[in-house]
C-alpha cells in the first residue's frame, strides 16, 4: 500500500520559502526532502523583517517561534508622519494584536527568521541539503516522471529523479523559466521603477542622542512619507539594532540596466535623495558609514498564468513578487510552503496516483494565488498613496489620515488599517487548505490538473515531454 510520506520532495533554493517548504514536508512526515542551494552555505544577511501574526501561527505550528521571538521586539504602535516636518499623520495603537489573533506582531533581522527556520530543518532527519548546486534544467516536469538536471560548483552535473519539484528560488527562478519555456509563455522580470536602501543603525550609535535612543527603546513602528519616497524604521534584536528601510525612485539601477539586483550605494547620493526630509531622519542617515551604504532594486514580473506544470510548482517570490510596503513578502512565501504540504498529503492515492498529485498542486493554486495577488496589488496601491505629491489627492490623503486619527477609520497606509489588518492577521492558511482541499480537488475531477485552456496538461507540451534548459 503506497504512503504519501515515501514522496520525494525537491526543493530549489534556501531561502525563507526554500527552508519553509522542507521544514512543512518534515513536520508532515515525509521522509524524503532535498534542498539544493546554489550558495556554499547560509550565512544569513539582509537587514529587518516584519512578522505579522499569520506568519508566525505557521512558524508556532513547526515549533520554531519561540527562538524567533526571543530576540523579536513586539510592535505595540506604529506612527505616520510627513517626512519633511515630522508632523504625525496618524498614530495608531496596536496593543491587543495577540488578543486578537493569537500572536503579536512583532520585528526581527531576516537572519533570526531564517536562522530559525534553518535549525528547525537540521532538526529533521527527512532533509539533506545539497549546497553549490544550481539547477541546470528541468527534463521532465511529470506528473509521471519529473527530471532535472543539478550542477554543482565544482563537479559534473547530473540528473534527479524526483516526485514533487517546488521552485523556491526568488524573483530570478530559474524553475519558472523553464517551466514559462515549456509552456512558451512570456512573463519577464520587470522594473518596479522603485529602488531601497536597507540600513540598520545599532545602539551603540544612537546612544548619545536621547531623542534616537527613544525611538530603538520603543515598540513602535514608524513610516515618514514624502512624494515619491518613504522611509520605515523599527527596533530589532533585542532593541540593540534600529532598522531603516527607505524606498525611492531608481536612480542608479535604471541607468546602469542588467541582471544586477543589489549595488553599493553612495552616502552623498542617498542623502540627496533625502535632503528635504526632517532632522531627525538626516541624524540617522548621516550616521551611516560611507562605505555601508547598500541599495536594492525593487523587481516584479508579470502575473504567470500557471504556477502549477505537472508535478512542478513555484513558491514565493517565484511566483507573486511584491513591493514590501505591506510587510507580507516572506509571510506569503511561508503560507505558500504549509499549504503545499497540506494539499500533498491530502492527494488520493497516498502518492501512487501522479494526475491526483498534480490536482493537489492545482488545488495549492487555488488556494493561494486569489489571496496573494490581492496583497501584491495592495501593497502596490499603498505605495502609490504615500508617494502622493502636492494636490487634491494629497490633500484627500490627509484627511483620511486626519479622520481616522479622530474616528479610528479606514487609514490610507494599508499595513496599518484595522480592516487591512484583520484580513491578513486572522488568515489560518493551514485551516483553509484542510477545510476547502475537498471541495476544489472536486472541481478538477476529470479535467487537466493545470486547467488551462490553452491545452497544457502535466509536463507534457504538444505532445512530448518537455526538455528545457534553464
Amino acid at each position: 500500500m503506497s504512503d504519501y510520506r515515501d514522496l520525494r520532495i525537491s526543493v530549489i533554493g534556501a531561502g525563507m520559502g526554500g527552508l519553509a517548504c522542507a521544514l512543512a514536508f518534515a513536520k508532515k512526515g515525509f521522509k524524503h526532502v532535498d534542498v539544493y542551494e546554489t550558495a556554499s552555505n547560509l550565512g544569513f544577511v539582509g537587514a529587518g523583517i516584519q512578522l505579522a501574526p499569520n506568519m508566525v501561527r505557521v512558524l508556532d505550528r513547526w515549533g520554531c517561534w519561540d527562538s524567533i521571538a526571543a530576540e523579536a521586539t513586539n510592535i505595540k504602535s506604529s506612527s505616520i508622519r510627513e517626512g519633511a516636518t515630522n508632523r504625525e499623520l496618524v498614530h495608531v495603537e496596536m496593543p491587543d494584536i495577540e488578543e486578537k489573533y493569537g500572536y503579536p506582531h512583532c520585528t526581527g533581522h531576516r537572519a533570526s527568521l531564517a536562522g530559525g527556520l534553518y535549525e528547525g530543518c537540521k532538526k529533521e532527519p527527512a532533509i539533506t541539503f545539497h549546497f553549490s548546486s544550481s539547477l541546470a534544467g528541468v527534463t521532465s516536469f511529470g506528473p509521471d516522471k519529473t527530471v532535472f538536471t543539478v550542477q554543482p560548483r565544482n563537479a559534473e552535473a547530473y540528473e534527479v529523479e524526483t516526485d514533487i519539484l517546488l521552485g523556491a528560488d526568488g524573483i530570478k527562478s530559474a524553475v519558472r523559466t523553464a517551466m514559462l519555456r515549456a509552456l512558451k509563455v512570456e512573463a519577464d522580470v520587470e522594473d518596479t521603477g522603485q529602488a531601497a536602501y536597507r540600513i540598520m543603525l545599532s545602539r551603540e550609535q544612537m546612544k548619545h542622542d536621547p531623542e534616537l535612543l527613544e525611538l530603538l527603546d520603543a515598540d513602535c513602528a514608524l513610516r515618514w512619507i514624502g512624494e515619491k519616497r518613504h522611509i520605515v524604521a523599527y527596533p530589532i534584536s533585542n532593541k540593540t539594532i534600529y532598522n531603516i528601510s527607505t524606498c525611492q525612485p531608481d536612480v542608479n539601477f535604471a541607468a546602469a540596466p542588467g541582471a544586477t539586483y543589489t549595488t553599493r550605494g553612495s552616502k552623498p547620493a542617498m542623502l540627496k535623495v533625502y535632503a528635504d526630509f526632517g532632522p531627525t531622519v538626516q541624524k540617522m542617515l548621516n550616521m551611516v558609514p560611507e562605505g555601508e551604504v547598500c541599495e536594492w532594486k525593487l523587481r516584479s514580473h508579470s502575473p504567470l498564468p500557471t504556477w502549477i506544470l505537472g508535478a512542478v510548482a513555484l513558491v514565493g517570490d517565484a511566483c507573486h513578487p511584491t513591493l514590501p510596503h505591506l510587510s507580507q513578502g516572506a509571510a506569503m512565501a511561508i503560507e505558500d510552503a504549509a499549504v503545499l504540504a497540506e494539499v500533498v498529503s491530502a492527494a488520493p492515492g497516498a502518492g501512487a496516483d501522479r494526475d491526483a498529485l498534480s490536482k493537489a498542486l492545482k488545488v495549492y493554486e487555488l488556494l493561494r494565488k486569489e489571496r496573494t495577488t490581492l496583497l501584491v496589488d495592495l501593497a502596490a496601491s499603498s505605495a502609490r498613496t504615500l508617494h502622493l505629491g502636492e494636490g487634491k489627492a494629497k490633500e484627500e490623503r490627509d484627511r483620511q489620515f486626519l479622520n481616522a486619527k479622530k474616528r479610528g477609520t479606514p487609514i490610507p497606509d494599508k499595513w496599518a488599517s484595522p480592516e487591512v489588518q484583520h484580513m491578513i492577521y486572522s488568515y489560518d492558511c493551514v485551516k483553509e487548505a484542510r477545510e476547502k482541499f475537498d471541495e476544489l480537488y472536486a472541481t478538477l475531477a476529470g479535467g487537466h490538473a493545470n486547467g488551462d485552456a490553452n491545452g497544457y496538461a502535466n509536463g507534457h507540451v504538444n505532445g512530448g515531454a518537455a526538455v528545457v534548459a534553464a
